[in-house]
């Protein structure tokens, strides 16, 4: 579970950087950062990486599914991070590529979730599971056409969506790999399991016929010893007779 540490550096990346850019106010120390305007371009690397505050409404590349629904992305934001957690647990004895790979996309789910679950009321601009998520990397690397809308540049984004799209790509460099792995210990352990049923086997055969051998020598060895203990019968008449024919008479 050592993982979730990298989950939890993620989230707090995520949250700084969406909270300088945004800005925020700390009245008890009275303390406040302005952040940027809403709109506002800063230029990092000319044209190509600038920074631009926006605010996503709702789901990825700026799809917004309506007020009736948010809602209910909000929630399933929820119970997919609680599904990766206990995912997370219950493979934590598998390859650290998976689990790596687990630990960024829950990052970066936990990252978009709280501004969706409490930008709302901690910006008093909607109500709890209806916030906005701050989005601000801005590149330009190519035009891009996605369900059915058209972008001359990247699509905006922050650290939490980088940090799920790590995430993902780990799982399908590593997926094949990991699923030949643990194949080939599946077929290692197969073939152990035929070898030593067939030690067993022979160990088996080895141990029958070696109390067999035993069985029939004690048998020799009793039959040996009654012979010299009791002589036959044939030889005591034999030796009955002679002393008859020997018997002197008077």
């Amino acid at each position: 579970m050592k993982v979730l540490y990298v989950s939890f550096v993620i989230v707090i990346i995520d949250q700084v950087t969406k909270l300088l850019v945004k800005g925020f106010s700390i009245p008890m120390l009275d303390f406040h950062h302005r952040g940027m305007e809403h709109g506002q371009r800063i230029p990092i690397i000319g044209d190509f990486f600038r920074l631009t505050f926006i605010e996503n409404p709702g789901m990825a590349f700026g799809l917004d599914p309506g007020i009736k629904f948010k809602v209910w992305v909000s929630l399933f934001s929820l119970v997919a991070s609680i599904g990766l957690i206990i995912y997370i647990y219950l493979v934590r004895k598998e390859k650290l590529s998976l689990r790596l790979s687990l630990a960024f996309i829950l990052g970066g789910a936990i990252g978009n979730l709280i501004d969706r679950m409490f930008y709302g009321v901690f910006y008093d601009y909607a109500p709890l599971f209806y916030g906005k998520v701050v989005d601000f990397l801005d590149f330009d690397f190519f035009s891009i056409n996605i369900f059915g809308k058209s972008f001359d540049r990247w699509p905006i984004f922050n650290i939490a969506d980088m940090a799920v799209t790590t995430g993902v790509l780990i799982l399908i460099l590593f997926y094949k790999k990991h699923t030949e792995s643990k194949k080939d210990e599946e077929e290692v352990s197969g073939s152990d399991f035929a070898e030593a049923e067939k030690q067993f086997s022979s160990q088996k055969l080895i141990g029958t016929l070696t109390v067999t051998g035993r069985d029939k020598k004690a048998e020799t060895d009793s039959e040996s010893a009654n012979k010299e203990e009791n002589p036959s019968d044939n030889e005591g008449k034999e030796d009955g007779e002679t002393d008859k024919g020997k018997e002197i008479p008077l």
